[in-house]
């Protein structure tokens, strides 16, 4: 037999503890017959409260005020199990409260689920990642409180409106001197770590509508910069008075030999360096930035700096072989040492793993499938971000292909002068 679901919301008093001649308001949401109750915040003289019409009594300006507050009460409580039967929720006194209070899951807020999300991937994200999980959070909090003034908004409220116009916000957001923080492919970054955040709100069923779902991420491509073969010669046979700048200078060739991050070999032990199957040096490690297992065999010259350092350290197998300073002091002396060298290139660290990607490995014929497993990727189509095929690749490969063409013509000459005799 089928029966109805029953949904009751009444009001009631009970006498005020502070004022025994003030009778407190509460109401009372009934479902199924499992009551849920709470405060309306408001109080009444006893003689005022009409228990029939369960509403004040009389027709001053104040009960007329305390009425209508009364009924928007009811109204929302009506309209909070209207959204929960339309959403095919299940209905409850408690949550039609929690909906009515705004404490259920479709009433939480941007700063609530930033919260959720950065608690959780601390433990899961490196570091540096989180940081800029952090730095995207400030970012949001400047918007909301500049252009909307607002130090939270209810997720339900986010829309493709709101993601343009933080967009736009960080295109044009200066510093205190004025100038432009972000170009392009930063404020993409921005919005990609937003999305990923909202994505994580639909699959907790904090949000029904995705607001990036028109929204297209477009980063502008530019060639990654490495040192050619001569750049690369240049710089290892420079010799440097500054201390500072030869120690950097090493590292740098060392990450150009091997393929290694600024972290991974920042971190680099002597418990990573081992020997290989086939009895020469290898460098075990695992990626900073992905655990993935990396396994590289160290090229003379690579060896050769290691061994520079490591007679200069006490051997301890817990102890950094390479002299490496800050990332930002790294590359600020590396600008120093591209400029005395007379390299005409903007040179950060990371443009050293470039270098062994292209320079030292696919220009000597290396597959890129190998330069995919040095480098420590997951995917090959990363490897052909940092890859590409120089123009001295290029002439080689085709001057190889014009000899076989002058072979294949020889042949088919000679072919057919025996068919004329």
């Amino acid at each position: 037999m089928k029966t109805k679901s029953t949904f009751t919301v009444i009001f009631f008093t009970r006498k005020s503890r502070s004022h025994s001649s003030q009778l407190s308001i509460y109401v009372r949401i009934t479902v199924n017959g499992k009551r849920s109750e709470m405060s309306v915040k408001r109080s009444i003289p006893q003689n005022q409260w009409d228990t029939t019409r369960n509403r004040g009594r009389g027709n001053s300006e104040t009960i007329r005020i305390l009425n209508t507050y009364l009924d928007q009460v009811y109204n929302k409580l009506l309209e909070s199990h209207k959204e929960l039967m339309e959403e095919d929720k299940i209905i409850s006194s408690d949550a039609i409260k929690s909906r009515y209070l705004g404490e259920d899951d479709d009433s939480k807020t941007l700063k609530e689920l930033i919260a959720y999300h950065n608690g959780n991937m601390i433990h899961v994200l490196k570091a540096g990642t989180m940081k800029n999980y952090y730095t995207t959070e400030k970012y949001l909090q400047k918007f909301l409180l500049k252009k909307r003034r607002l130090k939270d908004i209810y997720l339900k409220q986010l829309n493709f409106r709101f993601i343009i116009d933080f967009e736009q916000y960080l295109r044009t957001y200066k510093n205190s001197k004025k100038e432009l923080m972000l170009a392009n492919n930063g404020v993409m970054k921005h919005l990609e770590r937003f999305k990923k955040m909202i994505n994580l709100a639909i699959k907790l069923e904090w949000m029904h509508k995705n607001p990036f779902s028109q929204f297209q991420l477009k980063y502008n491509k530019y060639d990654r910069q490495y040192l050619n073969e001569r750049e690369l010669e240049l710089l290892e046979n420079t010799e440097f008075k500054s201390e500072r700048l030869q120690k950097i200078k090493d590292c740098f060739v060392f990450s150009c030999y091997t393929g290694l991050s600024y972290i991974d070999v920042k971190e680099l032990t002597e418990m990573n360096v081992v020997k290989g199957i086939d009895n020469n040096n290898w460098i075990y490690t695992k990626r900073e930035k992905t655990d993935e297992q990396v396994k590289v065999p160290i090229l003379p010259k690579a060896w050769e700096i290691l061994e520079k350092y490591r007679a200069a350290s006490d051997m301890d197998f817990t102890t950094n072989v390479l002299p490496m300073s800050s990332n930002q002091k790294t590359n600020s002396y590396l600008k120093e040492i591209a400029t005395a060298c007379g390299i005409h290139k903007v040179i950060t660290f990371h443009v050293a793993r470039h270098t062994f990607a292209t320079t030292v490995m696919l220009s000597n014929g290396v597959p890129i499938e190998t330069v995919s497993k040095l480098l420590g990727h997951t995917k090959l189509s990363t490897t052909q971000i940092y890859a590409r095929v120089v123009e001295s690749k290029i002439s080689e490969d085709i001057n190889n292909l014009l000899e076989r063409f002058k072979e294949k013509e020889s042949s088919c000459t000679a072919t057919l002068t025996i068919c004329t005799i």
